[in-house]
């Protein structure tokens, strides 16, 4: 997936803050019955509905060729949609395409900059083609650097950056023009934990600052930490979307890793209704009904002689839940011609 591209505008609505105040009422994103049908026939969206509130940070889910890649061209104008409509905060896509264009920034899954250009020429050009005036980009271009922690490579060329610094750079870039929703298609894909968790404080602060974020992810723990709400989508339809705690609360077991003082007997208790199973000398995973009392577990696990210095849920509740949804039985799908998302 490429950069959108739009028509210059004008400084005005270029220097829109991505915080200006919008009705409670209106969404951010409202997707009415999208279809997609490709010239081959296949059908990538099957009547996809969803609404995104304005300042969410919002999940978008699903295993390859689900639809994703292609929901997210239409949003962004890269994909024309078949039938249906979409909104870009009250702004109709399909009758006036370059003002919903000038409220959305995109950041790809490919890196998609010239590696021969410094990182400020990057933002401050980018900046300059949808109209923003170069000394209002110049600044904007430090502010962005800096935020994404860049500022010290500004002047270097991009093919020199890391992995990580090139992701934040294609972040930085779509802040540019101050888009009140910003949509990022696997963000942090290929880099490691702690360039991830450094680029989920930037999406935070850009988040909290007031744009309205779309995220989609394969790391569902990415997802569970940074997002309120989510949509899951399989073979083209939206099988299940929600807050992200209400989601996750349908579950109806719970899973805990117990840290352990000392060393765990040979044989473990046997707790009716749980499973326990010792995945080293130090750790207990224990799943259990949401409704057990976890203090039962407790004091059987005292009577064995184990004392719990420490418990922390496990992480794999979205994907629990992520599974189960998608493998609830459907119509047989031809496989989309999308590339994976």
């Amino acid at each position: 997936m490429t950069q959108p591209t739009a028509p210059a505008t004008g400084p005005g609505s270029a220097t829109a803050h991505p915080g200006a105040p919008a009705s409670a009422s209106v969404p951010a994103l409202c997707v009415r019955d999208l279809r997609k049908t490709y010239d081959n026939k296949v059908q990538a969206l099957k009547g996809v509905s969803l609404n995104v509130a304005p300042g969410d940070f919002f999940a978008l889910l699903g295993p390859n060729g689900a639809g994703k890649s292609t929901l997210i061209g239409i949003v962004s104008s890269l994909v024309n949609l078949s039938e249906g409509s979409v909104e870009i905060f009250g702004t109709d896509l399909t009758r006036h395409r370059s003002e919903a264009m000038r409220l959305i920034g995109l950041v790809p899954q490919e890196l998609n900059f010239n590696m021969f250009e410094k990182p400020l020429d990057i933002l401050v050009n980018y900046a300059g083609f949808y109209g923003v005036p170069r000394a209002v980009a110049l600044q904007r271009a430090e502010e962005e650097l800096k935020r994404a922690q860049l500022w010290e490579k500004a002047t270097m060329m991009s093919r020199t950056l890391s992995g990580g610094m090139k992701r934040r750079l294609m972040i930085a870039r779509a802040m540019m023009t101050r888009p009140r929703l910003l949509i990022l298609d696997e963000p942090t894909a290929g880099v490691d934990i702690e360039i991830r968790r450094g680029m989920w404080k930037t999406l935070r602060e850009i988040n909290a600052a007031g744009t309205t974020i779309i995220l989609t992810t394969h790391y569902l723990e990415e997802a569970e930490n940074l997002c309120r709400n989510l949509a899951i989508i399989d073979q083209g339809r939206i099988v299940q979307q929600g807050p992200m705690r209400a989601l996750l609360a349908m579950l109806d077991v719970e899973g805990f890793l117990l840290d352990i003082d000392g060393t765990l007997p040979a044989t473990l208790p046997a707790i009716e209704g749980a499973t326990v199973l010792a995945t080293d000398d130090h750790t207990l995973d224990l799943e259990m009904p949401r409704a057990m009392d976890l203090n039962r577990v407790f004091a059987a696990l005292g009577e064995a002689g184990i004392r719990v210095r420490s418990m922390r849920t496990k992480s794999n509740r979205l994907e629990e839940l992520f599974v189960r949804m998608i493998n609830q039985p459907s119509e047989p799908t031809p496989a989309t011609t999308e590339t994976a998302a």
